[in-house]
């Protein structure tokens, strides 16, 4: 089966500085989740190469927990091998999996997908996110820019541990460069199968959200 056509951030900001309104798509484009916040920001329609509105589906208002045992798995070009197996492990351990792209080896760029887990995970979509990328590095930097998000890159199962029971991360990010599919599989278990301790942690963690809640728009005293 062919790829998708893939609609990204920059193909509507290419279309917006243009001067055009509308962008057509062929009707089996994945069109990702920056290109769509995107697309509302500047005002441009995405529609069907027919000239229908394309199906993008309307956030889900923000829920305060998401279902129990819920995975948002995406990859860049370079995760694209590893990706299906990870979300196969994942739904042997019982989770159930939301695959956000890509769907091929072609050259993608990862903010596109990182952001798409990340955001998934901010509105209560699903509980945690895997994301996969050559090294992992620039997903987490991506990822810990969305709200409430707190990603981790975790090269081993110590690590792994360690980000959800002191850190209650709720965003891993891998490498694929950096790391075997086995070792992937163990860390990603890990990840899934610990839980936040609590405890002095929590001060901790409501640390980071005061930090975060500085710059956010709106936030009396920022910054």
């Amino acid at each position: 089966m062919p790829p998708r056509p893939l609609v990204t951030e920059r193909t509507v900001l290419d279309a917006a500085d243009a001067g055009r309104d509308r962008l057509a798509v062929p009707p089996d484009a994945l069109v990702t989740a920056l290109a769509r916040d995107t697309a509302r920001d500047r005002g441009v329609e995405i529609v069907t190469s027919a000239g229908t509105p394309a199906a993008l589906p309307a956030d889900p208002p923000r829920q305060p927990t998401a279902p129990a045992k819920t995975l948002a798995v995406a990859c860049d070009h370079a995760g694209f091998e590893i990706k299906d197996a990870l979300a196969e492990h994942a739904r042997g351990l019982g989770w159930t999996v939301t695959d956000l792209g890509t769907d091929s080896a072609a050259s993608v760029d990862y903010p596109d997908f990182a952001y798409a887990v990340a955001r998934a995970v901010h509105l209560g979509q699903v509980r945690l996110g895997l994301m996969i990328d050559g090294v992992g590095v620039g997903s987490a930097i991506v990822a810990c820019k969305v709200p409430g998000v707190r990603a981790a890159l975790c090269p081993d199962t110590f690590s792994a541990f360690n980000a959800r029971a002191h850190n209650d991360a709720n965003v891993l990010t891998l490498g694929s460069r950096t790391m075997g599919v086995e070792v992937c599989k163990r860390v990603l278990a890990e990840f899934l199968t610990t839980d936040f301790e609590g405890g002095r942690h929590a001060r901790r963690v409501d640390k980071i959200r005061d930090v975060e809640a500085r710059f956010l728009p709106g936030t009396p005293g920022a910054a």
